[in-house]
């Protein structure tokens, strides 16, 4: 009698195991970059770096040939994932500029909070620019178990602009940011002085990870932007690749066809003049020094990528962890005459976009998908991958159906925006299929610094230029169709999109 209770306990406590392990919430890293372009990889042609294991992330996981970013800067880019809406939705858009916050009742459905409420263990980690609440982000502090982030550029060492970071060991923002996300992992005491070392200000606002609870960590680097990439390799501490990496190959970094190109918009839409100083691309020199510190900064985006993977193995989580890495806009290197981002040439807008889980089957790793996907699918997914609802606010969907290649319509074409207006910037409003891309353009004289999310749709604006792309024909968007003939019925049907979109997604 004995031995078949013994057996019967036995057997219960492994049902009990498999269901706990069936129930068992993956774990969440979301990596977002900063101005990475998608041609930035040695898997999408990059000539120089070498990305191996970003690389394999792709081929273990789906990669997204056609992710976008549909407000290409840096406050509105954050601001769309946080709230899964378009920008003429959450109208958040540069705080100085639109004036607007994300409120409090918007930010309680942003995909961290809604992990956090779903039992998880949250992080936000580096660049944040965007206000939530208030001016001092008290939701994202109270909402979040770990909150270690700078406002605005942090620069190549971080602890030069933001105290905060006086506590990293290492110096140098991506190092220090990886550094920074171990510490909120780790069990053990290894990275005590990473909390005992901590500015008063934050010491009360960073919890190591509950090991009873998954954990979502959401780790914003302000890298390969070129506002941190002054004094790399300036320090003895600094890691030996950002010093002379690739300086034995450096006379294959490539420049544009026919550089210096000229501006391609007309004056009234964009000029040289406005371009803002560390954009400029018509030195040869400077650009080609710029591009290959760049370069070094991807290597080492890449190297932390591997080197998280690597940890997440010595401390048993790899097996539960799915990864996600995507750019939140991408950087003209002198095409179009431009440097920067805001104008929605494909350079600006197409992003790398990686979904990783180590729950994938065979059929599933190593996918191509070549839907068009946007940045506020991103936390639709997540949530999905994790089990938790989708709130009804959310603009974007969800790529799990792609991913498991699910029957499910999807869309045929992207809507992206301009709003910003500073800087010379002129607001701007495109519709982008796979074949076509339609672009219009509005006075930057009459929108400078002013914050217009509805006037298009409120006043029936007509643009002062517009342009149409084939891009299958011209993936350079070199050749302006617009005012082709040949090319009426496309046009007319994409402006026309247009605003129609404009008004579905108010």
């Amino acid at each position: 009698m004995k031995i078949i209770l013994y057996s019967i306990c036995v057997f219960v406590s492994f049902l009990a195991c498999s269901v706990r392990a069936q129930e068992k919430k993956p774990n969440i890293i979301f990596v977002f970059s900063d101005d990475q372009r998608f041609s930035s990889l040695s898997m999408t042609g990059d000539p120089v770096v070498q990305t191996p294991n970003i690389d394999a992330l792709a081929k273990e996981g789906v990669f997204f040939n056609n992710a976008y970013i549909t407000s290409p800067i840096c406050g509105p880019s954050r601001a769309n994932i946080f709230t899964g809406q378009w920008e003429r939705k959450n109208k958040i858009g540069f705080n100085y500029v639109s004036k607007n916050l994300i409120s409090d009742k918007t930010y309680k459905k942003s995909w961290l909070v809604q992990l956090k409420k779903a039992g998880y263990s949250t992080a936000f980690i580096g660049k944040h620019h965007t206000k939530i609440s208030d001016r001092r982000n008290t939701s994202l502090i109270e909402n979040t178990d770990f909150c270690y982030y700078g406002e605005g550029h942090l620069g190549f060492y971080p602890a030069k602009k933001h105290k905060q970071f006086g506590n990293l060991k290492h110096k140098t923002q991506i190092e220090g940011m990886l550094e920074a996300t171990k510490a909120y992992l780790t069990q053990n005491d290894t990275y005590d002085y990473f909390y005992q070392n901590a500015d008063a200000s934050i010491k009360n606002q960073l919890h190591k990870r509950d090991p009873n609870k998954p954990f979502s960590a959401w780790i914003n680097l302000n890298l390969p932007h070129a506002s941190s990439i002054g004094g790399m390799g300036s320090r003895e501490t600094d890691p030996e690749y950002y010093k002379t990496g690739y300086n034995d190959v450096k006379d294959k970094i490539t420049l544009p066809d026919d550089y210096p190109q000229e501006i391609s918009l007309p004056k009234e839409v964009y000029a040289t003049s406005d371009l803002m100083r560390y954009y400029v691309t018509s030195k040869r020199a400077r650009l080609l020094n710029e591009k290959l510190k760049m370069t070094r900064a991807v290597h080492a985006i890449d190297v932390m990528v591997g080197n998280l993977r690597t940890y997440l193995k010595e401390i048993g989580e790899d097996e539960n962890t799915i990864i996600v890495f995507c750019s939140d806009n991408g950087l003209f290197l002198g095409e179009h005459g431009l440097g920067g981002k805001t104008i929605l040439y494909d350079e600006s807008v197409h992003v790398p976009l990686i979904v990783y889980s180590p729950l994938f089957n065979k059929k599933t790793k190593g996918k191509v998908i070549d839907e068009l996907v946007v940045g506020q699918d991103i936390p639709a997914t997540i949530l999905e991958m994790c089990g938790v609802a989708i709130p009804k606010s959310y603009q974007g969907k969800s790529m799990l159906p792609l991913i498991e290649k699910k029957n499910t319509q999807w869309r045929d074409e992207i809507f992206l925006e301009n709003l910003f207006t500073d800087q010379g910037y002129p607001r701007q409003e495109a519709v982008r299929s796979k074949q076509y891309k339609y672009i219009r353009s509005f006075s930057k004289i009459n929108d400078r610094k002013k914050y217009v999310p509805n006037q298009s749709m409120e006043t029936n604006e007509e643009p002062i230029y517009e342009e149409l792309f084939d891009i299958l024909k011209d993936p350079k968007e070199q050749n302006n169709l617009a005012t082709n003939p040949a090319y009426k019925k496309q046009l007319d049907y994409y402006r026309n999109k247009c605003k129609t979109l404009v008004k579905e997604l108010y």
